[in-house]
């Protein structure tokens, strides 16, 4: 294995080019700008892309962000979603706000992300993957006839169906109306929904509604159509919420957790019980055998007085 040493120099020139390319992103098509053009590019583009940055998330309206699309999320035509286009020098009036693809002879019309399950996507329900159907608005299977149009039936983490979900674009004003953060200023391109480390994670994951990395669910989202039972951990740190007046369920750790006691767990602890019993059951044999062994070796031992005669002088 070869290993690569860089001086100084070359350090900053890696970490300028990276700097580079998450400002500029797809716009030089492939070929590096100049140094007169990168400058006049930050000062015609930055300013316009602070002012009209727009925010994409994915989720069911009125939850929580189940994903946060950032640069290299893929795209339902399987291109990143800063392959899209992401600045615009006036917002358009017209809802939903279109992404289309800047791929050549790609047909997206607007960007929309598809669930994932591990590093590969959903199905639909003809059992074919997203880049088997048309990327054009009716998204049409291309491996059959019997399909009407992408539709997975994979539930996302939060317990809604993937169908229900939505690809939303929305502006600094109408993201802070809907009380989501907006995080910082940055002159990167293809940002969308990322406003800091949390927004890595998925929606069910950060545990909050608003994206903003709380440790656990806010008073409005524990109490939307449902009476909130703390998780047993929650009590054990003392972190849960306050149960209502009367409710007596999950109000003592000790006693949560035989609830939570799954099958395998059971079935764990009987086979633990047998194996303890049978070591138990050879040491015991095993000292037994060392005690006969002993007790055999002592009369072996005993030698009987020689009765051969003495010869006579």
């Amino acid at each position: 294995m070869e290993r690569l040493c860089l001086d100084k120099t070359a350090s900053e020139a890696v970490d300028d080019y990276l700097e580079y390319r998450r400002i500029v992103g797809e716009d030089d098509g492939g070929r590096l700008f100049s140094p007169e053009q990168y400058e006049d590019y930050k000062r015609t583009v930055l300013p316009r892309r602070l002012q009209n940055r727009l925010y994409v998330s994915f989720g069911v309206s009125g939850g929580i962000d189940c994903k946060l699309i950032g640069p290299e999320t893929p795209c339902f035509c399987t291109h990143r979603f800063k392959q899209h286009q992401t600045d615009f020098d006036v917002v358009p009036l017209e809802r939903p706000i279109l992404l289309p693809c800047r791929v050549p002879r790609c047909q997206c019309s607007a960007y929309q992300y598809i669930h994932r399950n591990g590093s590969q996507p959903v199905r639909c329900r003809c059992k074919h993957f997203p880049h088997d159907h048309s990327e054009t608005t009716e998204h049409l299977c291309r491996k059959c006839t019997s399909c009407s149009g992408f539709l997975s039936p994979y539930t996302c983490g939060c317990g809604v169906p993937s169908s229900a979900h939505k690809t939303l674009v929305e502006t600094r004003a109408e993201r802070e109306a809907r009380g989501r953060p907006i995080g910082r200023d940055v002159p990167y391109a293809a940002m969308g929904g990322l406003t800091g480390f949390s927004s890595l994670a998925d929606g069910y994951l950060r545990l909050d509604e608003s994206g903003a990395g709380a440790s656990f669910p806010s008073e409005p989202l524990c109490q939307k159509g449902r009476v909130y039972q703390a998780h047993v951990f929650e009590k054990a740190y003392g972190t849960a919420p306050a149960a209502p007046t009367g409710d007596t369920t999950g109000t003592s750790v000790t006693r949560a957790l035989p609830d939570h006691r799954t099958r395998e767990e059971e079935d764990m602890a009987y086979f633990e019980k047998r194996y303890q019993e049978r070591i138990k059951a050879e040491k015991m044999a095993t000292k037994q055998k060392a005690i006969w062994s002993k007790g055999s070796h002592s009369s072996k031992s005993f030698i009987r007085p020689s009765t051969k005669p003495t010869s006579s002088q």
